[in-house]
């Protein structure tokens, strides 16, 4: 008997479900998101599933408290969609895969969910409409945008990975030579990096300082250089194929970006996941330059001593030449 293409499709989760467990914890669950992308999960999910799955378990609060129409709601998508997700992975179905999120959370704090929904509750009357001694709308802009910086330190703080922060940090402060690419935003980003790593370490740089191309940057590097790269969505096209091209040449890629679904991450050895949501009217960058600032001490602390004798040499050509005003 001839079957569909979409019959076939049908019968490949059961398959699946048959020879896989499914992850118990929240962070199982963000390894698994990340191996689907790289093809090496166990199951194969389409992108757009994927890339649900990727944006689930960066908001582990919201998949615990709230209904499957929500959440569904919120992800633009059906909630029949979340459902196959869910049994694809091998749940029995979506309330089996929620238990998994709420699981995380009453283990982190017992009275999360009601102090979850004070907060909710606060935020929506604070947005009420004839609220007495409002603030004026010049401040309440400034103060709705440090709030959802506030919010997106929060989803980063979440799923950060000690393990990957240790690696990083090990990369960062040892290897011959780093270079650090982002583009269009993202360039500010990188040049951040770069500054504030080469206080205290020597050979960094942007990957293409002077626009000769990427792939002049790409071919001065060795085995055992690290390459930083920096994109979210909608991701730029060529920093996600200088990530590509630095892993197949034996380059480590070290990835800043927004979710388990971005093109950054399959290439990369070591990925951090910043939100950026916000009603700024580009992504928003204040929690990419906490999490930065963070890994940068990170690195200084591993440095000790010669991130010291680093920041102790640059002072002195500041001294020496000087650069600061009396």
């Amino acid at each position: 008997m001839v079957t569909s293409r979409k019959e076939r499709d049908a019968q490949v989760p059961a398959e699946a479900t048959a020879a896989m467990a499914a992850p118990r914890s929240v962070e199982a669950l963000r390894e698994l998101a990340v191996r689907i992308g790289r093809g090496d999960g166990g199951v194969s999910l389409g992108g757009k599933a994927h890339g649900v799955l990727a944006k689930l378990v960066e908001r582990p609060e919201e998949v615990a408290v709230r209904t499957i129409t929500e959440l569904a709601a919120g992800l633009g998508v059906n909630a029949s969609t979340l459902t196959r997700l869910a049994t694809r992975l091998g749940y029995a179905g979506f309330v089996d895969f929620q238990n998994v999120f709420r699981d995380g959370l009453a283990e982190r704090h017992r009275h999360f969910y009601s102090q979850q929904a004070e907060r909710l509750v606060a935020g929506a009357s604070a947005r009420a409409p004839g609220r007495a001694e409002a603030p004026a709308a010049e401040v309440q802009t400034v103060v709705q945008l440090a709030r959802e910086s506030i919010n997106n330190v929060e989803g980063f703080l979440a799923q950060l990975s000690a393990v990957d922060l240790r690696g990083a940090a090990k990369l960062l402060g040892e290897a011959p030579r780093v270079r650090i690419h982002g583009l269009r935003q993202f360039s500010t980003l990188a040049g951040f990096l770069v500054y504030g790593l080469g206080m205290i370490r020597a050979d960094v740089g942007l990957l293409d300082p002077h626009g000769l191309g990427a792939a002049e940057g790409l071919a001065q590097l060795q085995r055992g250089d690290v390459v930083v790269v920096a994109s979210v969505e909608p991701y730029t096209r060529s920093v996600a194929q200088v990530a590509q091209a630095a892993a197949a040449a034996g380059l480590t890629v070290i990835a800043i970006t927004d979710t388990r679904a971005s093109p950054l991450v399959p290439p990369a050895r070591h990925a951090f996941f910043v939100p950026h949501g916000s009603s700024f009217f580009s992504n928003s960058m204040g929690a990419y330059l906490v999490f930065c600032e963070g890994l940068l001490n990170l690195v200084a602390t591993r440095l000790g001593k010669r991130a010291l004798q680093a920041l102790a040499r640059r002072e002195r050509f500041i001294t020496g030449l000087r650069i600061e005003a009396d």
